[in-house]
């Protein structure tokens, strides 16, 4: 099993038009941290209109990718009970994921996606309960039970959260499970340098960053460098390294791993999908290699949709594909 805290954000997906975008004050396809007034604001403005919800949050679309390829995933993060929370348990109940989500005094975190004619999309994004999960939450059990213990740099935006990791880590670690952490976030590896790196030399198994993040950390803007640097202190991990495909380190060598896919139409999910392509490959006792292909053609199947999400059938299939063909042959 593979146990993840993360921020639980509810999706909500609305086709606008430009000029609705302008009468709100947006800037068409950049992303905003909303506080619960503006998030009123946009919800009122879309109450009329159709309405698409999603399972959303980094280290939760890494969740869902895993069940939906039918290896055994589990949530934790912090949600409340109110409507959107219920639409988000009833969701993660369908994909198959086993939640682990606790009951939080401020709103369900969400993220309303305005998607223009250009099918640009402006993001606005709202933490909410998000915030409030700590290390009372944590179920230390399940960790232990797990074989991989999944979270996001994005955990480190507040203390709570970021004592709530490190306790799941120490649990972990006195297991002897994997520990993976997933970078996710340019912003996060600014503010917390210091401490990613030293959580990545003593404690990481398994690290995913990508170009910039993997910049940040090594101060290099080489990625193949990146990777060296990386396999310095000691552990696993992938630097991506967009067009230009990832590299895999372990035990000090750099393997080159090509891209996957054709031209990109949303590369907002690759990261996720990349991490939950990995993931599916050591959980089937796959090479480091070939887990980095399966993770490359996962990424590389997901940017050619909208969302960070393939419809059941679809992952179905794409498993079904990975299960037959050898790793080196996937398209």
């Amino acid at each position: 099993m593979v146990y993840g805290i993360g921020n639980p954000l509810i999706d909500i997906f609305v086709e606008m038009e430009d000029e609705d975008l302008e009468k709100l004050g947006l800037h068409k396809g950049t992303m905003h941290l909303i506080d619960e007034e503006r998030r009123h604001e946009l919800l009122r403005f879309i109450d009329s209109k159709q309405k698409i919800y999603g399972c959303g949050g980094s280290c939760p679309n890494t969740m869902v990718a895993l069940a939906s390829f039918g290896i055994r995933s589990a949530l934790a993060g912090k949600i409340n009970q109110d409507h959107f929370g219920e639409i988000y348990r009833n969701k993660l109940h369908e994909i198959g994921v086993d939640s682990y989500l606790k009951n939080g005094a401020l709103p369900t975190g969400s993220s309303i996606i305005l998607i223009s004619p250009d099918s640009e999309r402006t993001m606005n994004t709202f933490l909410g309960a998000c915030r409030e999960y700590g290390p009372e939450d944590v179920d230390g059990d399940a960790i232990a039970g797990a074989d991989f213990f999944h979270f996001t740099g994005y955990m480190w935006d507040t203390e709570n959260q970021k004592a709530a990791i490190l306790y799941g880590i120490e649990i972990a670690k006195k297991a002897g499970k994997k520990v993976v952490f997933d970078v996710a976030d340019p912003f996060a590896v600014s503010r917390n340098r210091e401490a990613f790196l030293k959580l990545i030399e003593e404690k990481a198994d398994l690290v995913f960053a990508n170009g910039e993040e993997a910049r940040i950390l090594f101060d290099n803007y080489d990625a193949y460098e990146c990777a060296r640097s990386l396999g310095k202190l000691g552990t696993s991990g992938v630097v991506k390294n967009g067009k230009q495909g990832s590299f895999v380190v372990c035990d000090g060598k750099i393997l080159r791993i090509p891209v996957k896919g054709k031209e990109p139409v949303d590369t907002t999910g690759a990261g996720d999908m990349y991490a939950a392509g990995f993931i599916l490959g050591l959980s089937e006792k796959r090479t480091l290699f070939e887990s980095g292909l399966i993770a490359s053609f996962l990424a590389g199947e997901i940017v050619q949709r909208w969302g960070a999400q393939f419809p059941l059938e679809e992952a179905r299939r794409l498993k079904k594909l990975i299960d037959t063909v050898d790793a080196e042959e996937l398209p």
